[in-house]
């Protein structure tokens, strides 16, 4: 079982709140995949799931969570956290 990165920013944006775990500018492609919804949804309705690969690596990390804003910074970390958590394990 993989240990689940550590929060490396948290910034209100828009209708989300970016819980950001790994840097965005180590990877050669961001995605959002449709198969991360059903874990996500299932710890915060509305969330997205952003992921990312290394040019040269077969392997995709979550680089970030996207949660409604209405939760608040502390939930989105907490909820973050979780899904990750889910994902990762």
């Amino acid at each position: 079982m993989a240990d689940t990165p550590d929060v490396n920013a948290v910034e209100t944006e828009d209708d989300y709140i970016h819980v950001r775990f790994r840097d965005p500018d180590r990877y050669d492609e961001i995605r959002t995949p449709d198969w991360a919804k059903r874990p996500a949804e299932s710890v915060s309705e509305g969330s997205e799931v952003r992921t990312g690969t290394v040019e040269g690596e077969d392997d995709w990390e979550v680089t970030s969570v996207l949660i409604d804003k209405h939760v608040g910074e502390d939930k989105a970390r907490e909820e973050a956290t979780q899904i990750v958590d889910k994902i990762e394990s």
